[in-house]
């Protein structure tokens, strides 16, 4: 029994030194496997003496779970090793620098045109919209320029055959006043924002662009409230108390009187022209189904790309489209510099 005794005491200290789960198995299976030293020894125990084989029996099960509990130790104590080696080889080291991202921006249109729309829509103006390849009717016709009208000079741009009848790109946001008229009953006031097409190419001039207009129709209505109504969104727009602006007499086919507004560009007497308006022509109230005798009221309209580049002092119209990322990221906008209406959407 002294042999075993010391046998057992020895492979303890043994199992100390053992780094590795396989080996520590191996090493169990010297005295626990199918012909291990204690498995041998618990087997004799039945050739002994009923007395000595209680005292024996004792003292090799002692042994055996002192052994047993030497391998659960060193077991774990590997084991969170293991582990703890794995965690620091997998480690993420949280001082670098974080690797370089690219972050989009919001194209200057974009802003502005959310920022007309919430000051339009702060005096009472609703939006609309309407559909970008437009017939001859709702382009020209219900808009008093007939066929041969000299107004289509400006107007003769990108035509589709569609169906057998000829459609053209829309040349103004005017078609989406007719067919919002079209289904209305006054009095209202309602704003569109949306790209229009025509042959221009220059530094201020684009085949695409984008035009906002607005009509407001009642019983009353007249060039005060048109004059007072610019005024109010020019000063917004341009955060200014007041805006020095003029108005001069003009022509457009489905406005009488027309006019166009010019602002001061400077303190030197420099004026700039940035929209055109006018009093809704009584000949469009009748071809939208609106008494001219009992109704009236002002249309307005202006390129959103203009009073971008009057506002953001941008001098060339057409980088607004080339989709150069350097331009983008120099004139573009973060998320947190949109006008109120656009964050409160997005809540």
């Amino acid at each position: 029994m002294s042999n075993l005794t010391s046998q057992v005491k020895s492979n303890i200290e043994k199992i100390k030194d053992i780094s590795d789960l396989k080996a520590l198995e191996s090493n169990k299976q010297v005295f626990f496997g199918k012909n291990g030293v204690l498995v041998v020894e618990l087997k004799n125990l039945n050739l002994l003496p009923a007395e000595e084989k209680k005292e024996k029996g004792k003292e090799v099960n002692q042994l055996k779970n002192e052994l047993l509990e030497a391998y659960e130790i060193r077991k774990k104590e590997i084991s969170d090793e293991i582990i703890r080696q794995k965690l620091q080889d997998e480690a993420i080291d949280l001082s670098l620098p974080p690797r370089n991202t690219k972050s989009g921006s919001i194209h200057p249109l974009t802003r502005v045109k959310q920022e007309v729309l919430e000051i339009f829509g702060s005096m009472g103006f609703s939006f609309r919209d309407g559909p970008e390849i437009e017939n001859d009717y709702y382009n020209f016709e219900a808009l008093n320029i007939p066929a041969h009208h000299p107004a289509r000079d400006m107007h003769d741009t990108f035509y589709i055959d569609h169906n057998e009848s000829r459609h053209v790109l829309r040349t103004h946001t005017s078609s989406v006043q007719i067919r919002a008229m079209e289904n209305a009953k006054p009095p209202f006031k309602f704003v569109s924002v949306g790209r229009v097409f025509r042959c221009d190419y220059d530094a201020t001039h684009t085949p695409m662009f984008h035009q906002v207009e607005g009509v407001y129709i009642d019983k009353k209505v007249h060039m005060g409230h048109l004059k007072g109504c610019l005024q109010e969104f020019l000063s917004k727009f341009f955060d200014q108390d007041k805006v020095d602006m003029r108005m001069r007499p003009s022509y457009f086919p489905f406005t009488e009187p027309s006019a166009e507004v010019d602002i001061a560009r400077d303190e030197g007497g420099k004026w700039l022209e940035i929209l055109g308006c006018g009093m809704v022509h009584p000949k469009v109230l009748q071809n939208v189904g609106i008494d001219p005798d009992e109704y009236q009221g002002f249309a307005f309209g202006m390129g959103l790309e203009r009073i971008t580049m009057l506002k953001y002092g941008m001098k060339d119209l057409r980088p607004f489209f080339d989709g150069d990322i350097r331009w983008s990221k120099k004139h573009g906008f973060k998320y947190f510099d949109f006008p109120s209406i656009f964050k409160e959407a997005k809540k």
